[in-house]
């Protein structure tokens, strides 16, 4: 069975949806960076209401046979001091979407939409993004991209510095699907 992937804008009536997720999202990213939960039991994300109320900002959500799978956060605000365009700023596909090209198919929507050189970081604790970002950067890009593995100027709450990714795009890659079933 084909699965049909597709990105969508998130829209300002759908902005609690998107926060539920990032809840869920920053949950499991706690293991590695170690982020406490607020006095009302939430992470938050501080920067939620600026993709409606400031430009050079886009949400997507992730769906998967028109069901929720992710989403994904772009934005112009460097998070290290390199020159680019954007900033993949938040990534998540929900576990039941894992390891059946959803999130690679994902990212290369994403960065197909948005021309130009961009910055990205991972935790390097986070053993499955590391292996997902290597190999998606890496087709993406056929391996012309650079890598700062610890950036100084990236620090996770968790005193961690991030790995950073710079690269291109259109990298020209195939954004073809290449999934399985879900």
């Amino acid at each position: 069975m084909d699965i049909d992937i597709k990105l969508t804008p998130v829209g300002v009536d759908e902005k609690e949806i998107l926060r539920h997720l990032l809840e869920k999202y920053n949950y499991e990213f706690s293991q590695y960076d170690n982020k406490d939960v607020n006095y009302l039991g939430l992470y938050g994300y501080d920067y939620l209401d600026y993709y409606w109320t400031e430009k050079d900002r886009w949400a997507f959500f992730i769906h998967v046979n028109q069901r929720l799978a992710g989403f994904a956060m772009v934005n112009t605000h460097a998070e290290v001091p390199e020159q680019t365009d954007y900033t993949l700023a938040e990534f998540f596909v929900m576990h039941r979407y894992r390891g059946c090209g959803v999130g690679r198919y994902a990212a290369f929507q994403i960065f197909g939409m948005f021309h130009g050189k961009w910055q990205l970081k991972r935790h390097p604790k986070n053993v499955g993004s590391v292996h997902f970002w290597n190999k998606v950067i890496h087709e993406y890009t056929g391996g012309n991209h650079r890598y700062i593995q610890g950036h100084p100027h990236a620090p996770y709450d968790d005193g961690t510095c991030a790995d950073v990714f710079i690269f291109k795009s259109p990298a020209g890659a195939s954004i073809q699907a290449n999934t399985r079933t879900c």
